[in-house]
């Protein structure tokens, strides 16, 4: 029997390619529930390497390891490719929730993943935000503690 999957927001991601306070929490979400992303998660995430990278707060060393790690989670992971239909449901989507573009677009693409029918489907975010408009639209969020357990 095959592991159910969750979309994963990329900031519930971050943190298996950098080390924080959520890392131990995040490796149990990922061995349960194998990732289906947004195609576009990873930019974001190396976007989030990259800032810290720029702020000083992990050295070009960790950089190189998070930006490998993100590498190897890429093999890994099943994309929901952009087409027409997730930018239509992506742009509908701002105006009933608030929600940045790329959350917006994450959010189309874990609808689209979920055909429509996200009531059970588990969606994994550390964003309080986007984990909000996540359940309004239906899902089972789990939301990544800021807190470590």
């Amino acid at each position: 029997m095959s592991k159910p999957t969750a979309f994963w927001d990329a900031s519930a991601l971050v943190p298996l390619c950098v080390q924080e306070a959520t890392t131990p929490q995040v490796r149990q979400h990922l061995r349960d529930y194998p990732p289906v992303v947004w195609w576009g998660s990873v930019v974001e995430i190396h976007s989030a390497i990259a800032r810290l990278h720029r702020e000083a707060v992990i050295p070009s060393i960790e950089r190189d390891g998070a930006l490998a790690r993100l590498a190897l989670l890429a093999e890994s992971w099943r994309e929901i490719l952009p087409d027409d239909a997730l930018r239509s449901l992506a742009t509908t989507l701002l105006d009933s929730y608030i929600l940045r573009a790329a959350d917006s677009l994450q959010l189309a693409a874990a609808l689209i993943w979920s055909r429509q029918r996200p009531q059970g489907k588990i969606f994994l975010c550390a964003d309080q935000r986007f984990s909000h408009a996540a359940k309004l639209a239906g899902f089972a969020v789990t939301q990544i503690s800021l807190q470590p357990q």
